[in-house]
């Protein structure tokens, strides 16, 4: 399928891949007068910013929210006329469902004070009917002990972080829990700099971990710390797409790239429908993706081709159950990995989370989404068939929020999965995103994006995106 209407422009790029990345770049691309095509190998552009319809209810089947600690989003918004449609969430905030020795498992609120789990203020009180009075003794210790060789060391993970300064059990029972219910991932795979930017700087400067994130949420704007666009976060890959079609771009759906070659004049972009003559190339794929394409031309991407990220599935169920109208459990509920009988990773109560999506649901009408698979190669959780995800869901969802949800409660129900939606910055990140931009850097007329050299999060891909489609066209611009 063939959109926009192309116009008379400057040097011409080809963007593989239109999620958001590749529609940010291509806005870039298209504001600095470039004649612009966006391929996407699937029907709809929007990558993981995309939407369902349950119950007569149009939701979103992917990102819902997005980081206020820069103007990265709303700014985008404004820019697309979604501006007045920002929306900050219920301030209930979410639960943890935690393995307890008394009962089995426990759900308790989360402390609100922190980032990704690691607590601002070890003294908290709250802190040991969390993770138990001898932890949060050792918690306390993050205050008094000297940093050490810690943060000299290239290659530190989150995980490593949190222990050395909080303790395992920190780790264990808040972190973890959030990590891999928000990014769907083990802390200790995760690179410090990519998973938390910033918190090594913070920590020289203020000497210890939990006054580091102190410092950083007081730096952040004020109020809370996501928020979202009435109608859903789909809209602003739709309106993204229209603007560029409106502004000249083509965008061609259900185009998959078959090959990438560098030619004496550009580049040449082959698909099954025949192969495009370009000046540059943006790609803008998942990293096996990307890499795959580029290593004919650029072989030296090939050592850091990333791995292929388990799939993550996410059950929506929309239900009649009028006990909920009350968010027994706030906005959701993040799920321990030791947390017994839970396939589950993490349940949204959309409808307790979002006031504008309550109205739309009416009293006693729920929206519930629940996330499966960690990202480790070995769970299964989200590989089963939808049928059984769907029960599954059922049943957490109502271990979870403390709440009877059977069959006959539910008024409909979908299941969507994702791969490679959620790359992880592993040990080395940084290392090996700068050896795939030297390597790239070599071949004129070439960028490369995504969340899988951005980092995840729409902020960090939104603004790498940005970036490197504004130093595109300068580049470009320049050679004329």
């Amino acid at each position: 399928m063939i959109r926009g209407k192309q116009v008379e422009a400057g040097p011409a790029v080809v963007i593989i891949g239109g999620g958001i990345a590749g529609l940010c770049a291509a806005r870039e691309l298209v504001v600095a007068g470039l004649h612009v095509t966006v391929l996407e190998s699937s029907a709809v552009f929007g990558g993981s910013v995309a939407s369902h319809e349950l119950a007569g209810l149009t939701l979103d089947a992917g990102a819902e929210s997005f980081s206020t600690r820069s103007d990265t989003v709303p700014a985008l918004a404004r820019e697309l006329g979604l501006g007045n449609l920002i929306r900050t969430p219920n301030g209930a905030g979410a639960w943890l469902y935690l393995r307890s020795a008394e009962s089995g498992s426990t759900a308790v609120p989360l402390p609100q004070s922190g980032i990704l789990g690691i607590p601002a203020d070890v003294r908290d009180p709250a802190l040991p009917g969390l993770i138990g009075r001898a932890a949060s003794l050792r918690a306390g210790l993050d205050r008094a002990l000297p940093l050490g060789n810690l943060l000299n060391q290239d290659q530190l993970s989150l995980g490593a972080v949190v222990r050395a300064r909080m303790g395992p059990e920190v780790l264990k029972r808040l972190v973890a829990p959030v990590v891999g219910g928000v990014l769907s991932a083990d802390p200790d795979d995760l690179d410090v700099d990519a998973a938390a930017p910033g918190l090594r700087a913070m920590m020289r400067k203020h000497g210890s971990l939990g006054a580091a994130v102190g410092a950083m949420r007081k730096a952040a704007p004020a109020g809370t710390a996501v928020a979202g666009l009435e109608g859903g976060m789909h809209q602003l890959a739709s309106a993204l797409s229209q603007r560029l079609e409106r502004d000249g771009a083509v965008l061609r759906a259900s185009e998959r790239v078959q090959r990438v070659q560098r030619t004496a004049n550009g580049w040449t972009v082959t698909t099954r429908t025949g192969a495009m003559q370009t000046d540059a190339v943006v790609v803008a794929t998942d990293g096996p993706t990307a890499v795959d394409l580029l290593t004919p031309t650029v072989p030296g991407l090939a050592d850091d081709r990333p791995a292929v990220v388990p799939a993550v599935a996410l059950v929506s169920l929309v239900v009649d159950v009028p006990e909920l109208d009350a968010a027994p459990r706030g906005t959701g509920v993040l799920v321990a990995r030791d947390a017994p009988g839970m396939r589950a990773k993490a349940l949204t109560h959309a409808t307790a989370k979002w006031l504008w999506l309550a109205e739309r649901a009416g009293p006693g009408s729920h929206v519930l989404r629940l996330s499966f698979g960690r990202g480790a190669v070995d769970d299964e959780a989200a590989q089963q068939p939808d049928a059984d995800l769907y029960l599954a869901a059922l049943q957490d969802a109502s271990a979870l929020l403390g709440v009877e949800i059977t069959q006959t409660d539910v008024v409909d129900w979908d299941v969507v999965r994702w791969t490679n939606a959620l790359p992880h910055a592993t040990l080395g990140h940084r290392d090996r995103v700068a050896r795939i931009r030297a390597a790239a850097a070599a071949e004129p007329g070439l960028e490369l994006t995504g969340a899988w050299l951005a980092g995840t999060g729409l902020v960090a891909v939104i603004d790498n995106a940005r970036d490197r489609g504004a130093a595109l066209a300068r580049r470009l611009l320049a050679d004329r």
